[in-house]
């Protein structure tokens, strides 16, 4: 069993990913601050509909099962803009889906990304892309997800697939190959093989999911597994195997798709969330999974 001492993988939330108000936040943009808190109270006992991070929020929270309520494994945390008062529907939607969430910040409206490092954010997940570059400038892994229905469980485990290239490695390899084409990529990758890539910004939290997975036992029967799934191919693959040996983390599943399409593969995988750097990738993989984009790297500039 888990380690009751070993620190809690935390993951901060925003209210739009774990519940569906994409109505009340249409009317905040047309009519307003006013006409929004208007909107919420009259429907403070109206519980929310989940979102698209809902069913990957239960599943983290499942992951506590028979540890100390003092110690738990995982803590969610929910970062959110609106007040303590518009916020109270939110509460009640919480305790009606039997979440286990006790800790928040409201900002009002202000920008709420500053508190995700005093919480000791892992990971931050959110609507608002400009929270998202922020945390991710500030040192915590992070994602933008586009509001979509919640996606249907496929399996008992969580399971979490992640691109390679400027989210869990630097992105030194996607430089090279938009500097000198696919042949220069190669080349440079069979050239430095037996060098370990650069951390990219998804590196602490893989760390983080990795000492919680290696609590559990291993194989089929661990309660999370995981997965790369990246456009490389050989020979590409090996400076990747190479440095996830160094680093001593273990991925379950490792796909290198050489350029395929990655959505029928997370599917296949049945991920609960998938994270990537690339936009096109995440509209690509949006019509399987959860996708979460992650704007770090050179294909996020300019």
């Amino acid at each position: 069993m888990p380690d009751r001492d070993a620190d809690p993988l935390i993951v901060a939330i925003s209210s739009r990913t774990l519940f569906d108000m994409e109505d009340s936040h249409a009317l905040f943009e047309r009519e307003g601050i006013d006409a929004y808190a208007d909107f919420q109270r009259l429907h403070e006992d109206d519980i929310l509909e989940p979102g698209i991070a809902f069913p990957l929020v239960r599943k983290l929270l499942a992951l506590n099962e028979g540890a100390p309520a003092e110690a738990p494994r995982v803590e969610v945390i929910l970062i959110s803009r609106n007040s303590a008062d518009t916020g109270l529907r939110i509460f009640n939607s919480i305790a009606h889906h039997g979440l286990s969430i006790r800790r928040a910040a409201f900002s009002n409206g202000a920008a709420p990304y500053p508190y995700i490092r005093p919480f000791g954010a892992d990971l931050f997940l959110s609507t608002h892309a400009e929270d998202v570059r922020n945390a991710l400038a500030a040192g915590v892994a992070a994602a933008t997800l586009l509001p979509a229905k919640a996606p249907q469980q496929r399996h008992d485990q969580l399971r979490i697939a992640f691109d390679g290239d400027a989210v869990i490695f630097d992105d030194e390899g996607e430089r090279v190959s938009r500097e000198g084409g696919l042949a220069a990529f190669a080349a440079h990758e069979r050239a430095h093989a037996g060098e370990p890539l650069s951390g990219g910004p998804f590196r602490g939290f893989l760390d983080a999911l990795h000492r919680l997975q290696a609590a559990f036992p291993a194989g089929q029967a661990s309660p999370i597994r995981t997965a790369l799934v990246t456009a490389r191919s050989v020979p590409a693959h090996e400076r990747v195997i190479r440095t996830l040996r160094e680093w001593g983390i273990r991925l379950d599943e490792a796909l290198f798709l050489g350029g395929r399409a990655k959505g029928p593969f997370l599917e296949a995988f049945g991920a609960d969330i998938f994270f990537d750097d690339s936009e096109h990738n995440i509209v690509s993989a949006r019509d399987h999974v959860a996708a979460g984009h992650v704007p770090h790297g050179v294909a996020n500039r300019g």
